[in-house]
C-alpha cells in the first residue's frame, strides 16, 4: 500500500470512529471542570473542597461534542429547508 492510499485510509478510519463516538455518545465531560461541575479548591489544611459554579457547562459537567453539534445544525438545516409549507384547510360556507 502507498502512502498516500494509507493516510488516506488512516484518516477515514479516524473520521469513522468519531463519528461513532458521537452517534452513541453525543455528551463528553466538561474540559474546564473535568465532569464536576464546579471547581476544585483546596483548603489552607490542604483537604478538597468545592470551588465556584462551573460557568461553561452550567454545573451540569458534561458538554455537547463539536461532531454531534455539528451534526444538529446540518440536520436542523436540511428539516427546515426540506419542510412541505403549511396549507390551510378549505372552509365550507353553508
Amino acid at each position: 500500500m502507498t502512502l498516500p492510499a494509507l493516510a488516506v485510509t488512516l484518516l477515514i478510519v479516524i473520521t469513522l470512529g468519531y463519528v461513532g463516538v458521537c452517534a452513541a455518545n453525543p455528551f463528553g465531560r466538561c474540559r474546564k471542570c473535568r465532569g464536576f461541575g464546579f471547581a476544585t479548591k483546596t483548603d489552607r489544611k490542604g483537604r478538597a473542597k468545592r470551588g465556584k459554579h462551573c460557568r461553561r457547562c452550567d454545573g451540569h459537567g458534561i458538554r455537547i461534542r463539536r461532531g454531534r453539534h455539528l451534526w444538529n445544525l446540518w440536520a436542523r438545516t436540511y428539516r427546515n429547508g426540506t419542510a412541505k409549507p403549511a396549507t390551510r384547510k378549505p372552509t365550507s360556507k353553508g
